[in-house]
């Protein structure tokens, strides 16, 4: 093994403010509801206090944006909707260092993974979007499609500003104005990208952010003069949401919860799949949505899959997120960590086999270690529940049928993989998971280009590509 030196990544980029507003008609204000602490979850210290909007603050921001639809944002020609996206892109880019920084300090995850995946990708949905601005026409979405009006976005804390990128990218090249609430935990890069929109001189209140808790996120989805609702975020939380929408004239965007089928083959190549494993559970501590958290490999190379992945695992860093030799940070929160140890506890008492590689972790912060159970079946905790973290669940099949049936056993829908040398297999056993997303000898890639979304409990509509700006239009074949 080599010994690494520490490779931090400096704090001073970032000029971290006392305490922040919220966003509104281009705006900084005060918030009249009681003000949150921010944390940094590597070391529990207080990041920073955040502004929570109230309902009359959430109903200022919703009269701003719906201002911003009828009198600038909307009459726009779309080609110049389009430049203030560029515009927005290429300063994402100027500022990506700082943004990687401060996604680092305020969620946890690896520098790396912020420096090399989340920002790059918040770049890229604005540079693709704006490329459509002026192109909807050819969409296959009506000769004539409209924006809808007022988009209330309610965001997740394990891509705080990827999810915000993917949200007001289209959303604002169709021409639509926006409400965001980003997630209570992980604010601060949502703050700093208004400031971007102020340095874009984006048109007061085409963007407003609103921070706060649940009921500032209650506020925004039910206002009355929302038209659009989008949301990610748990399947519980979606449910509500789709309750309190149904009847009422708003268009809905749910993207959920998942526990997604890594299915390896007998005739995988052992060293990329146990590559695309890791990739597929610990990326971002196992916060991800589409995570491949039920690993389901052929029973003959069961053993020599697991073996090779214990030693991968064992080489796995764990430590301070500013490093940039770390490969899993800390957990996003303590309620986040006390679920995962609540749904690990289950898989032992359920006497499934944990196992976990030597090693402490940090005195202070929220941690917990890469952990791969064996000797599970459908019917444990882990294989059903979403544990939204480090925790892999291993399965075994013996042919392609039982392969399928037990990926496709699950009340999610969201992704899949696929590990083969054959891609006659690969295509076959593709057409018939029941998942929005399926990586064959890969996992958890992203592009713009490419539609995302879930079927069943995993939610319903789609983000990214053609597909993810019909959320946003009307049809008017007038």
């Amino acid at each position: 093994m080599f010994e690494y030196a520490p490779a931090l990544e400096s704090r001073s980029i970032v000029d971290l403010r006392p305490s922040y507003g919220l966003f509104v008609d281009g705006e900084f204000t005060e918030g009249t509801g009681t003000p949150l602490k921010t944390l940094n979850p590597a070391t529990e210290e207080v990041l920073s206090e955040v502004a929570t909007a109230s309902d009359a603050d959430v109903d200022r921001a919703v009269r701003a944006a719906r201002r911003a639809f009828v009198k600038t944002w909307g009459p726009m020609r779309p080609a110049d909707r389009g430049k203030y996206l560029f515009r927005i892109a290429r300063l994402l880019q100027e500022r990506a260092r700082e943004f990687a920084v401060l996604e680092t300090l305020d969620n946890g995850k690896p520098i790396r993974e912020s420096r090399d995946v989340d920002v790059p990708l918040a770049a890229a949905h604005f540079f693709y979007h704006a490329g459509w601005a002026d192109k909807l026409e050819h969409a296959g979405l009506g000769s004539a499609p409209r924006p809808l009006g007022v988009a209330g976005q309610v965001i997740p804390w394990n891509f705080p500003l990827m999810m915000l990128a993917w949200k007001i990218a289209p959303a604002l090249a169709t021409g639509n104005t926006v409400v965001l609430k980003p997630a209570e935990t992980t604010p601060l890069t949502a703050l700093l990208f208004a400031e971007v929109c102020q340095q874009a001189d984006l048109p007061p209140g085409v963007v407003n952010i609103v921070t706060g808790a649940g009921e500032t996120g209650r506020a925004v989805i039910s206002h009355p003069d929302v038209d659009k609702v989008a949301f990610t975020g748990s399947t519980e939380v979606g449910r509500s949401i789709a309750r309190t929408v149904a009847g009422t004239h708003k268009r809905l965007t749910l993207e959920l919860g998942g526990k997604a089928a890594n299915i390896v083959f007998d005739d995988a190549p052992v060293d990329q799949a146990v590559e695309g494993i890791v990739r597929g559970i610990f990326f971002n501590q196992g916060h991800v949505c589409c995570a491949g958290s039920r690993l389901l490999v052929q029973e003959s190379v069961h053993d020599e899959v697991v073996a090779a992945l214990q030693r991968r695992i064992g080489t796995l860093r764990v430590g301070d997120p500013l490093d940039k030799n770390t490969d899993l940070g800390a957990i996003n929160s303590a309620p986040q960590l006390e679920r995962i140890r609540e749904l690990v506890d289950a898989g032992d008492a359920e006497g499934a086999h944990r196992w976990q590689p030597d090693g402490d972790l940090p005195a202070r912060g929220y941690w917990f270690k890469p952990t791969v159970f064996t000797g599970v079946s459908s019917a444990h905790r882990i294989a059903r529940d979403e544990v939204f973290g480090p925790v892999l669940s291993v399965l075994t099949f013996r042919t392609p049928d039982e392969a399928v049936a037990k990926a496709n056993n699950s009340t999610y829908g969201l992704s899949a993989g696929v590990w083969s040398e054959k891609g006659s297999r690969i295509l076959s056993i593709t057409s018939k998971l029941r998942a929005g997303v399926v990586w064959a000898n890969t996992f958890n890639e992203f592009d713009p280009t490419s539609p995302f979304g879930g079927y069943k409990q995993s939610g319903y509509g789609r983000e990214g590509g053609r597909q993810g700006l019909a959320a946003y239009l009307q049809e008017d074949n007038r």
